[in-house]
């Protein structure tokens, strides 16, 4: 029985394999058949393809471009650090027209919980899902992040919003401290009140939100240094 069944796999196994010289001869005498029909042109001059006749790869001055596969666009050349606080600071500014400005609410501690939620869910939403996006292995974006999680989580958005509204609220105590110290440094009775506007609102609150990512990463370096000491004591003993 183990003889047979070997057998009959070896002779399914070539008759797998072998050349069906009917079907070559089918193939070829269907590409006769229509040979009558207009063929498409490939063009295969390399210039042509790398789009060197191309006006758009064409100087003022009439000189081509050099085409360079390995070239880098303008944006990536620009340094981490700045795309991303560039990208914190104009979203908080944004929040601060649409919401604040656009709100117009009187109590401070509405203002400061609505601010805070709804910036809560933008960083959650579209900033750190866009810093994921761009960054590569080296996880380049994760210094600007407060919980820099590869993947989507459901409770990071709840902790966004509770992050983000405590930091809210120390921007509108620094608006307070800021009117304190022109007032007492002004020294007259007329009391000098720096309004709330995107540009200074979305920098107190990148210097905040900047602060607060430096101290979490620098107590997740110290408790990685103690792993790594203990793991080190643990083999050397």
């Amino acid at each position: 029985m183990s003889k047979k069944k070997k057998q009959f796999k070896e002779t399914t196994i070539e008759d797998y394999y072998d050349l069906k010289i009917d079907k070559v001869d089918e193939l070829v005498a269907a590409l006769k058949d229509g040979g009558d029909q207009p063929e498409t042109e490939v063009n295969y001059e390399m210039n042509a393809n790398m789009g060197v006749d191309d006006p758009k790869n064409v100087t003022r001055r009439g000189k081509q471009r050099k085409f360079n596969p390995y070239s880098r666009d303008k944006l990536s050349a620009i340094p981490t650090w700045i795309k991303a606080i560039f990208v914190k600071w104009w979203f908080a500014g944004v929040v601060c027209y649409f919401i604040m400005w656009g709100l117009s609410i009187r109590d401070p501690l509405d203002l400061v919980v609505i601010v805070g939620v709804v910036l809560g869910l933008i960083v959650d939403i579209m900033v750190n899902p866009a810093f994921n996006y761009m960054q590569s292995d080296e996880r380049e974006y994760d210094p600007y992040i407060m919980f820099p999680f590869p993947f989507k989580a459901f409770w990071t958005l709840f902790a966004n919003i509770l992050y983000y509204l405590l930091v809210i609220y120390i921007v509108s105590q620094l608006y307070f401290g800021l009117n304190t110290m022109i007032n007492v440094a002004n020294g007259t009775e007329q009391l000098i009140h720096v309004g709330v506007e995107p540009l200074l609102f979305g920098t107190f609150t990148v210097i905040v939100d900047m602060a607060f990512i430096g101290i979490k990463d620098g107590i997740v370096a110290l408790v990685r240094r103690q792993k790594n000491k203990k793991k080190e004591g643990a083999v050397n003993v």
